[in-house]
């Protein structure tokens, strides 16, 4: 019997009915996650030295190079003695000695920026302050919370001492490329900006997008990087490629031009220290690590890991890429998991599909004793930006803690639903779709949300920012920025 047109009216209502619904279905807050046992957030709770440092800077700049030349040098000599006795006695996390370190690296900072002929040797103190830390730390029991936070205060202390002097000198003074250790490696090499790099070498980074920021800061210990990616080196031509994890297309491999194409305002290269057993044993282990991540990446497609799952590696994020290739080797990197306590930010993350809160976040990597820093490459101007992403992420977070939400407006969610289904289309015949794979149309609705929050606040903070700059004859110290980003948030 064939229906009549009025039942198929009737039967077509129905499904546009049942596909309106679902296209208004209501968005559900994510579950509250529990936080990560024993963890909590690392606070630095110095306000007051803060102060103290743009008091200096401020008389330094007032009286002249001249009048603290001197108490800079011998600052400078004082700390090569203490950095000699520190490496001579091998103190444990948390020794008065390691504190004076990091408190007279602070100290000399405000003098250098007003003495930039100083800047090269303030540099080469913080550079071999870290390699010596590093050092030293792969004795230290790095699951141990006193570990951890030692060396946070000591890495991350001495690089904001630095990068505070960066931004205070002319532009000319600040080089872009900074080496680190030239740590020998046998896998084959290739060039990268002027600097030898190994098949193996792990490349850290920041994006340019808001949620890189997030990224980079969303952590109990907040840090400066927010994607990592694995150097391939092919041994015959030493044509290096990159395997990395992005959001948009799953763990992919690309060329070092596609690589440095996308926007980055800092990269740093790692390398696994020649002195461990595993590499004693087998020189070539970091290429066997790159090689086995490109042959995955290149065999099958591996989708973007929202949940930050680090232990399975049938989904594998930015970090995932590296960690399991190496862990394929018997080299488990990341000795002190990225830990994600804090209520606000698991919520937010929550709302962006993260499942795991206790994981492994590209900042934490420059952390690993087993990695050695080779080189970082950093640009004043973008350092800058860096900064106030930076700032405008910390005012936002806060915000988080006191109970904000990131809108996910219910008007838009009809619209991104189609175009969601859409992706999942262009998804099944191995094309991009506007809305990532493995993201809900909730998620990808936050992101834009935030985003779009991030910037607006941003654009406030600039205008905040070169009015403070105009008025003392100094851009922002960091604490300023973030000063400043508060107003700059609460504003209508």
């Amino acid at each position: 019997m064939v229906p009549s047109r009025r039942w198929i009216r009737l039967l077509l209502i129905l499904a546009a009915g049942a596909l309106l619904a679902l296209l208004l279905w209501p968005v559900r807050e994510p579950a509250e996650a529990p936080p990560p046992a024993g963890a909590r957030p690392f606070a630095w709770d110095r306000g007051a030295l803060w102060s103290r440092l743009e008091a200096s800077f401020a008389n330094a700049r007032l009286t002249g190079c001249g009048a603290v030349h001197p108490r800079a040098e011998t600052l400078l000599s004082d700390l090569d003695g203490a950095l000699s006795e520190v490496v001579r006695t091998c103190p444990e996390p948390g020794a008065p000695s390691l504190g004076r370190l990091l408190d007279d690296t602070f100290e000399l900072g405000p003098l250098v920026a007003a003495c930039p002929d100083l800047f090269p040797a303030y540099l080469d103190w913080v550079t071999r302050l870290r390699t010596r830390v590093k050092e030293l730390s792969s004795q230290w029991e790095m699951a141990s919370p006193a570990s951890r936070a030692a060396l946070y205060e000591l890495l991350y202390g001495s690089r904001a001492a630095l990068e505070e002097v960066m931004l205070q000198l002319p532009e000319g003074d600040v080089p872009f490329l900074v080496r680190g250790v030239d740590e020998p490696s046998a896998t084959p090499a290739a060039e990268l900006l002027g600097v030898v790099v190994h098949s193996g070498d792990v490349l850290v980074s920041r994006g340019g997008a808001p949620t890189s920021a997030l990224i980079a800061r969303g952590n109990d210990f907040p840090g400066n990087f927010s994607h990592v990616a694995l150097l391939y080196v092919e041994p015959s031509s030493h044509e290096p490629s990159v395997v990395e994890a992005h959001i948009e297309r799953g763990v992919v491999v690309s060329s070092l031009a596609e690589y440095l194409a996308d926007t980055k305002l800092r990269v740093m290269v790692l390398r696994p220290r020649a002195e461990l057993p595993a590499l004693r044993a087998d020189p070539m282990l970091p290429h066997r690590a790159a090689s086995a991540a490109l042959a995955a990446a290149t065999a099958q497609h591996i989708p973007y890991d929202f949940a930050m799952d680090f232990t399975d590696h049938s989904r594998q994020f930015c970090s995932e890429v590296a960690s399991a290739a190496y862990d394929g080797v018997g080299v488990h990197l990341w000795m002190g998991l990225s830990t994600l306590s804090s209520p606000g930010l698991r919520r937010w993350l929550a709302g962006f599909g993260v499942r795991h809160f206790t994981t492994q976040e590209p900042s934490d990597l420059e952390y690993d004793p087993q990695l050695a820093v080779v080189a970082e490459w950093r640009d004043r101007e973008t350092l800058y930006r860096d900064h106030l992403d930076n700032a405008v992420t910390e005012v936002m977070l806060e915000g988080a803690e006191q109970g904000g939400r990131i809108d996910c407006p219910w008007v838009l969610m009809p619209a991104v639903r189609v175009v969601k289904a859409w992706s999942v289309a262009c998804n099944l015949v191995g094309a991009v779709g506007p809305v990532p794979e493995g993201m809900s149309p909730a998620a990808a609705v936050r992101n834009r949300s935030y985003s779009a929050r991030h910037r607006a606040i941003g654009a406030r903070l600039a205008v905040l920012a070169d009015g403070f700059a105009a008025s003392y004859g100094y851009r922002p110290p960091y604490w300023e920025l973030v000063r400043l980003a508060r107003e700059a948030a609460d504003a209508p």
